[in-house]
């Protein structure tokens, strides 16, 4: 992710441990659209919350409602 990409938007990141994995959600305030990835509990958090942010992006992209 670059910052020009979500550049001007609220993100929000949560991370839920359920076991061996960690949920991650992220969620843009601007358009109310949430994602949730998962991911090994032994994973660095710095790596699933980037996950969490660049499938956002994708989901954003895809609506349309960033370029």
């Amino acid at each position: 992710m670059t910052k020009e990409d979500l550049q001007g938007r609220e993100v929000i990141i949560e991370l839920h441990q359920i076991g061996q994995f960690v949920k991650a959600t992220a969620m843009d305030v601007m358009t109310l659209t949430e994602v949730s990835i998962q991911g090994p509990a032994s994973a660095p958090e710095s790596t699933l919350k980037m996950n969490a942010v660049k499938r956002l992006e994708y989901v954003l992209r895809k609506k349309g409602l960033i370029s």
